[in-house]
């Protein structure tokens, strides 16, 4: 899995896109019609995705909506991204 920097921008992939239902939300990749559940915590972060910030702006923002030290989520909100990114539903800002 990439490791992701704390100063790497990301954005959604291209052909993935989000919908909220309920206490989540689902991401869909239309190119492979793959279909992703998300649970309140990966919604909370790909709501705060947007091609501009980067994965530290993206903890800082996470961190005071949930009230959770930053040091605390750095590392879960690194490997989050990495998952994500593996998957197809982030990319790099120059992806």
């Amino acid at each position: 899995m990439v490791e992701i920097a704390s100063e790497t921008v990301l954005r959604m992939a291209d052909d993935a896109s989000v919908q909220h239902v309920g206490d989540g939300a689902v991401v869909l990749l239309a190119r492979s019609g793959q279909l992703y559940t998300c649970n309140e915590t990966t919604e909370a972060f790909l709501d705060k995705v947007n091609g501009t910030r980067s994965l530290d702006q993206i903890v800082v923002l996470m961190s005071d909506e949930f009230e959770i030290d930053k040091a605390t989520l750095d590392q879960d909100m690194a490997e989050l991204a990495a998952e994500l990114m593996a998957e197809g539903i982030l990319a790099g800002p120059g992806a």
